[in-house]
């Protein structure tokens, strides 16, 4: 029977470092390494200055051939005086795009910025100014640009005189007089009135209207309605009568109706059947032209005709 293989310390040692020698030599041949250049960086934005020399304190020639931006005093191979010219800048070129990015960029790629063309600053002639048009303007800006002797001169042509004011008051005063005179000829034409009843006491008036009532009276008691006497009707009513001055009826008025419109239309029958009536006297021809006379007319019971006197 075979006796069981003892291991020592010393070969437990060798066998771990064999172990350790041969999973080094796996890790260094096994994993390789590479390198890669960074990503390009975007394009950046440019912005070109460009300096332009500007002394302090330039001389300024006596005479000027063009005008620019600033004094400049120099020679020159040319006999004649040719303006300066000056190239203009070429436009820059586009910046060119930058290499495609991976597509596992996150950011989107920008847009390169449109190119702008760079400011030149040249000694060039600056260009005549054409005159402006002439245009019409108000009063008050025509006044504002003359001078103060020309705006006085003209408020002084507009200012209205004393002469002038009182001639235009004179005419308003003749054109309202003479309207006045219209009117007071108009009114003079009008017929000249006067009233009067059984309350007036003047005797020429009161002559005349006691002859014209004795008149009223007989006429109307020979002439009373049948149809009154018949259906035994009676009332008051007030009549006015306009008398021109020959004697003539200018009109007549029921002024209050007595109710019943047989008496009215019988008082105004009546009145027509007396006329025409004594012409006016002298004295009342001086004074008046028509006489109106409004008097009460009693219509009795008793089929008279009576007077509220």
């Amino acid at each position: 029977m075979n006796q069981a293989t003892v291991i020592n310390p010393l070969d437990r040692l060798g066998l771990t470092l064999f172990f350790a020698a041969t999973l080094h030599m796996a890790l260094i041949l096994g994993v390789g390494f590479d390198f890669n250049p960074s990503r390009p960086r975007m394009a950046e934005r440019t912005l070109e200055v460009m300096v332009v020399h500007n002394p302090r304190k330039p001389k300024e020639p006596e005479e000027a051939d063009f005008l620019a931006q600033t004094s400049q005093e120099g020679g020159g191979d040319q006999e004649e005086i040719v303006r300066p010219k000056t190239q203009p800048a070429p436009a820059p070129q586009p910046a060119s795009p930058p290499a495609p990015v991976p597509a596992a960029a996150a950011k989107p790629k920008p847009k390169p910025p449109a190119p702008k063309p760079k400011k030149t600053i040249a000694a060039k002639k600056s260009p005549k100014k054409r005159p402006a048009k002439k245009t019409m303007l108000p009063v008050e800006q025509k006044l504002g640009s003359r001078p103060a002797a020309a705006r006085a001169a003209v408020k002084k042509k507009k200012r209205i005189t004393a002469a002038q004011l009182l001639a235009s008051t004179n005419m308003e005063v003749k054109r309202l007089s003479a309207e006045l005179d219209k009117k007071t000829k108009r009114y003079a034409k009008r017929p000249r009135r006067k009233a009067i009843n059984a309350s007036t006491k003047e005797y020429k008036y009161a002559n005349y209207l006691d002859g014209w009532r004795r008149k009223v009276e007989r006429i109307g008691n020979l002439n009373y309605p049948d149809e009154a006497k018949r259906r035994k009707l009676y009332g008051n009513l007030i009549l006015h009568v306009a008398v021109r001055a020959d004697g003539s009826v200018e009109r007549i008025r029921v002024l209050r109706s007595s109710g019943h419109k047989l008496l009215d239309d019988a008082a105004v029958r009546i009145v027509k059947l007396a006329a025409p009536f004594a012409p006016f006297s002298a004295e009342i021809r001086e004074e008046t032209d028509i006489l109106d006379i409004t008097r009460t007319w009693r219509f009795l019971s008793s089929n008279r005709l009576d007077w509220n006197n």
